[in-house]
């Protein structure tokens, strides 16, 4: 009987060769799948690209902006270089109102008075406009004011104290002033045509704004068309983040235009008479 003899090691030889190739294998699927992720990533990254700017160009269009503040006219509610966020649906809901720090265009209105040189390329013009999206650089001729009257407004400035006056009530504005200011060095006396807005910056000695604009069309005022909308609040720097509040200035009801109350006293005036000649036939009938 014979038998035969085998090396200690020679049985498990196939199998740590077999182990050594799956080994490999892996690792090199492994490097392969790093690659093609790696490969994948790139591919995408272009359409992430395109989806994100197409939709802050909706989110631009439609809901909100960014806005950069250039200059002091707003101080000291906004200062030079603070972001502000724009509610562009909210007058859509209500109506623009004396108190509303608002941003509006400067086209076929104020466009004279800030001026921005012409992107030299299409790619200079995209950067721009990248950058106004998000409020990094200033619109080309955007302007951020304050709401002080609306359409049928008399606005006056100013009475025995200094203050300018709105259909003939004083508004103290000691709130958003700016520290020193007085609320107008200069006299005006106006009625806000319908459909328009006397807008004002809160740094009144430095601010080019409806005073600077009393010989144009419209007096002054501009076209409730131009609003973008209507700033809510300070998104930078972080230590001045705050909500953008109405001060209680334009709280007061003696505000209201005598125009927007002339149908409704007429119309009782007109009703008073005819209620009584009615009782009176009827009493006659009887």
């Amino acid at each position: 009987m014979t038998s035969e003899s085998q090396e200690p090691g020679a049985s498990r030889r196939p199998v740590e060769d077999e182990v050594d190739v799956v080994a490999e294998e892996t690792q090199q699927s492994a490097k392969g799948g790093k690659k093609d992720k790696k490969g994948s990533f790139w591919k995408e990254l272009p359409v992430l690209v395109v989806v994100a700017l197409v939709l802050a160009l909706i989110i631009k269009t439609f809901v909100v902006q960014a806005f950069y503040i250039p200059s002091e006219s707003m101080e000291n509610t906004l200062l030079k270089n603070d972001r502000v966020l724009v509610n562009k649906l909210v007058y859509h809901t209500r109506d623009i109102e004396r108190g509303d720090v608002v941003v509006f265009s400067g086209v076929d209105s104020w466009d004279g008075e800030f001026q921005m040189e012409e992107p030299s390329n299409p790619v200079e013009g995209f950067f721009r406009w990248v950058g106004t999206a998000f409020g990094i650089v200033p619109g080309e001729k955007d302007y951020i004011k304050r709401v002080i009257g609306v359409g049928g407004d008399h606005v006056k400035c100013c009475d025995s104290k200094g203050r300018i006056t709105i259909n003939g009530t004083p508004i103290d504005e000691e709130s958003y002033l700016y520290p020193g200011n007085v609320p107008s060095d200069r006299f005006f006396d106006v009625t806000v045509p319908p459909g328009r807005l006397w807008v004002m910056g809160d740094h009144r000695s430095v601010s080019l704004d409806s005073r600077s604009h009393t010989g144009d069309p419209g007096g002054g005022s501009i076209p409730e068309s131009q609003v973008i909308g209507r700033a809510f609040v300070i998104v930078w720097p972080f230590d001045r983040a705050r909500v953008l509040e109405i001060p209680d200035t334009f709280a007061q009801s003696s505000l209201q235009a005598l125009g927007g109350a002339v149908p409704l006293v007429a119309g009782f005036g007109l009703a008073v008479p005819l209620v009584v000649v009615r009782r009176r036939r009827r009493m006659r009938t009887r």
